[in-house]
């Protein structure tokens, strides 16, 4: 079972027509991404999350629950509205965000039960609530205590410019999450942030997962690493490709503890996710073109 936890959100995806700008409402929200790739895919998955009483909260509410997942969680603020992602394609279908996120329910989570906890393998950490106090503190009592309790746990970076003004702050609040990590997803932009040099001290023990877009992945583990290429598809939107791709890496390495985790078992697990990443862009929105299953070992057998 993967529990998959932090922010779930509207995204509002603009096209431009006869001068006016038109938003299509899309569920979203890169954990809640997560969990519902690695749940096409087969996995056991529960989510949870926080959002508004509002218009935009019951709708992702009433989305949620028809995701088919194991378990889900989302707690209805009546004090806060329900975040929103504005998210502008360019003509590659590459994505840039602009969030609505001042006091919104995101970051101000529910309380995860022992019971929920203790039911979990794997245990997915979203990176958005640690802009605030409350997110933060939450994120790393909760990877505190599935540490304690032997599981995986996984943490998207997944850094936001326009979220955390003080880079080096956040770097610093990011870090004491990635601690308690054991597998910890960045882009290539995000190496950037966080440099080399820290990944290669700090990190040498951990599975880190790179993606790189068009390119494939890459992982790095106890000091061996490989790049992954991908299949090559002209994209449409690429908003939630890097969660389907590392939907499809939870889904494969959920129930295999860390011990256990060979070259050839992270070779498979990334081209595989590499597929799922791909596949995901052929469509609008980061959840609605997800693939199955099916659709992904019919790719991936060619």
């Amino acid at each position: 079972m993967i529990l998959c936890a932090g922010e779930i959100l509207a995204d509002m995806i603009g096209t431009v027509k006869d001068g006016s700008v038109f938003y299509e409402r899309k569920a979203g929200g890169a954990p809640f991404n997560v969990a519902c790739a690695a749940k096409k895919l087969g996995a056991e998955v529960s989510f949870v999350g926080s959002v508004g009483d509002d218009l935009i909260g019951g709708f992702l509410k009433d989305f949620a629950e028809k995701q088919k997942l194991d378990g889900v969680l989302i707690n209805r603020d009546k004090k806060r509205n329900t975040t929103l992602a504005f998210v502008q394609l360019d003509e590659n279908g590459e994505r840039s965000f602009c969030f609505y996120r001042k006091n919104t329910a995101d970051y101000n989570m529910p309380y995860i039960s022992e019971e929920e906890l203790e039911a979990a393998d794997t245990v997915h950490i979203g990176s958005l609530m640690l802009s605030e106090k409350a997110g933060a503190e939450y994120a790393e009592s909760l990877a505190k205590r599935a540490r304690a309790r032997g599981k995986t746990v996984s943490f998207d970076v997944n850094f936001r410019t326009d979220i955390f003004g003080d880079t080096e702050r956040a770097v610093k609040t990011y870090k004491r999450i990635i601690s308690y990590a054991d597998i910890v997803k960045f882009s290539e932009d995000e190496m950037q942030v966080f440099t080399e040099s820290y990944i290669k001290s700090e990190l040498a023990a951990k599975l880190v997962c790179i993606s790189l877009g068009g390119n494939g992945s890459e992982w790095r583990y106890k000091g061996k690493s490989n790049r992954i290429p991908s299949i090559k598809v002209t994209p449409v939107d690429t908003t939630g490709a890097g969660d389907a791709f590392y939907g499809g890496v939870l889904s494969k390495l959920d129930k295999i503890p860390p011990l256990r985790w060979t070259e050839e078992t992270l070779d498979s697990a990334f081209a595989f996710a590499n597929v799922c990443g791909a596949l995901n862009t052929l469509g609008r929105g980061a959840i609605d073109c997800l693939p199955d299953l099916q659709t992904v070992l019919r790719t991936f057998g060619k």
